[in-house]
């Protein structure tokens, strides 16, 4: 039973990672230090996210008492939309590195296809989509194909393995591997069964493109953030109590988690789940132990509504971004 994913840059990327999406910079390190003991070697990152140095420290720690060496671990981390400019990029990139510690990323991708107006990270240290107190978003005008190109000086140079890209569709990838020296190894999207984004998934891996799904759990990932980005998750069902998950959990003695999780992988898209909780930890990771059959999987796709929780379309409402329309 397949445990990585060969990505197109000829690198082995786990099927099962942790994702670091709200985890707090003050408990970062101890939370990666406990899941490398757990078992876990894909760490999802990105700079949006403000603990990348405190998560290279519990790595670095793991690796001093001999819990792991460098090559077993993989790094994924993410340019932020600030950035996109190509000396920005380049030089974004080497600080996330240098905030690893860990001497290259593994996989470097760009986190949204939308680029905005650049903030000297010197005066600014935190990112977001706003420019000011006020809510403004301002877009820049640089094309993908600056920021991919730039992105592949990266690889060049040794700083990034491989790289990708999170939030795209497929027009944009398409338009990519017109002019790409280094290929698109990875395509990180949302992805659960209100959001199954069929077609744009088949087109990823028809092409050697590795999908990550993130938000596995779907409305449960968004319902403790501020009001612009939970309003669409509130009051829908958790897929944790939805009827084709229940009857496969209650079939396999499984968590519905694990199920959730198992949807994923076992179409060979990669997962990134988050816990704080030892026992989850290692549940969420064990998630290759069991088969369902097609018909199952085809049950659990059937709850799609193409729901999206992580649209700058709709929670920018002052200055909507509409990536997705």
């Amino acid at each position: 039973m397949a445990k990585s994913t060969t990505l197109a840059s000829g690198k082995e990327m786990p099927l099962v990672g942790f994702g670091l999406w709200k985890v707090p910079k003050e408990t970062a390190a101890d939370t990666v230090y406990n899941a490398i003991k757990a078992g876990y070697r894909l760490f999802d990152g990105a700079y949006d996210y403000q603990n990348e140095k405190e998560a290279g420290e519990g790595i670095q720690r793991a690796i001093a008492d001999g819990l792991v060496t460098r090559a077993k671990i993989f790094i994924t981390t993410k340019l932020w939309n600030n950035y996109h400019r190509h000396e920005h990029a380049i030089e974004m990139a080497k600080k996330q590195n240098e905030s690893w510690g860990l001497g290259y990323i593994d996989l470097f991708l760009m986190h949204f296809p939308c680029a905005l107006k650049y903030i000297d990270p010197a005066v600014r240290e935190y990112p977001a989509w706003w420019m000011d107190d006020t809510g403004t978003v301002t877009p820049d005008n640089v094309p993908i194909r600056e920021t991919w190109e730039a992105m592949e000086t990266l690889v060049d140079s040794g700083i990034a393995h491989s790289i990708g890209v999170s939030n795209f569709q497929a027009q944009s990838l398409y338009d990519i591997k017109t002019y790409a020296r280094h290929p698109i190894s990875a395509l990180q999207v949302e992805h659960h069964p209100y959001l199954v984004q069929s077609e744009l998934i088949q087109m990823a891996q028809e092409n050697g493109i590795a999908v990550t799904a993130y938000s596995s759990f779907g409305p449960q990932s968004f319902v403790e953030l501020p009001p612009a980005f939970s309003k669409r998750a509130r009051g829908i069902p958790l897929l944790f109590e939805a009827g084709p998950v229940r009857v496969v959990a209650e079939k396999y003695g499984v968590s519905a988690a694990r199920v959730l999780l198992r949807w994923a992988t076992q179409r060979g898209i990669a997962v990134i789940p988050k816990s704080n909780d030892r026992t989850r930890l290692a549940e969420n990771l064990d998630v290759l132990g069991f088969d369902m059959t097609d018909e199952e999987i085809e049950a659990i796709s059937g709850l799609d509504r193409g729901l999206r929780f992580n649209d700058p379309g709709f929670y920018l409402s002052n200055y909507p971004l509409r990536i997705f329309a």
